[in-house]
């Protein structure tokens, strides 16, 4: 794995997104959470798993700078495998900790909203949200819904049509996090909720956890082509390419 580092434990797995400098998501990375949570799934020992980041960012959501430069057939194979892994998280049978070490937006997002349980490092500077609209992105019927499922739907709607971006407080504020903790301690807390929760009977658990999630599994998947094709369109339109293109030389600007 070149994008991902999994570690287990007695009981649990952290898997740890590792792409540096920011774990901007990509095809590859992509294709490695996918593989990962699909072999933990399989894994018996495994009872339940903690994804997490790397100190100041969980994911700064998609790796625009090399999105650009995919062609038709890639950037469609790559919408389909991050709807795919999205919905793939959501159905992840087993508890599942999202310990988010800084920056979260949209695709960020995206991972830790599939999540159970969510604990955000502390600090203003720190945000997290479907900030879609805002940079220009199509958002899916599955994000609204499991945006909904967390925030409820009015807020949801509000935020997600604003685009905005919410600070750890204004995030605990709303249910999309749980937790606040100081960044050296977002990964120990998490390890003891995941402890805490496996102190249960896993049949129990799992169960529970399917059961709470009816609705929202009822449903997941059932606008994805619609979803797709409206993404794609929305991409290569030449007005959302060329703010696209102005935003990428912001940040490689920034690197230089």
């Amino acid at each position: 794995m070149q994008t991902i580092q999994v570690t287990h434990k007695e009981e649990y797995a952290i898997v740890q997104m590792n792409r540096p400098k920011a774990n901007a998501i990509n095809q590859l990375m992509v294709q490695e959470i996918r593989e990962t949570f699909a072999n933990l799934e399989k894994d018996d020992s495994v009872r339940g798993v903690i994804i997490t980041g790397i100190p100041n960012f969980f994911s700064a959501g998609l790796d625009l700078i090399e999105l650009y430069q995919y062609d038709e057939a890639q950037i469609r194979a790559f919408f389909i495998a991050f709807g795919s892994m999205h919905i793939e998280l959501v159905q992840f049978t087993k508890p599942l900790i999202a310990a988010i070490t800084g920056y979260s937006p949209a695709g960020g997002t995206v991972i830790a909203v599939a999540c159970d349980y969510r604990i955000m490092a502390e600090g203003d500077q720190y945000t997290i949200g479907l900030n879609e609209v805002a940079v220009n992105i199509q958002i899916s019927r599955n994000l609204i819904d499991a945006y909904s499922f967390w925030l409820g739907e009015a807020l949801a709607y509000q935020y997600i049509l604003e685009g905005k971006l919410l600070d750890g407080q204004e995030a605990l504020a709303a249910g999309l996090v749980q937790e606040l903790r100081p960044l050296d301690k977002v990964l120990t807390r998490a390890e003891y909720k995941m402890q805490e929760l496996l102190s249960a009977n896993q049949d129990i658990l799992c169960n529970t956890k399917k059961k709470l999630r009816k609705n929202w599994l009822a449903n997941i998947g059932n606008d994805s082509e619609e979803d797709l094709e409206q993404a794609i369109k929305v991409w290569w339109d030449p007005a959302v390419r060329a703010q696209m293109k102005m935003f990428i030389t912001m940040l490689t600007s920034r690197k230089k």
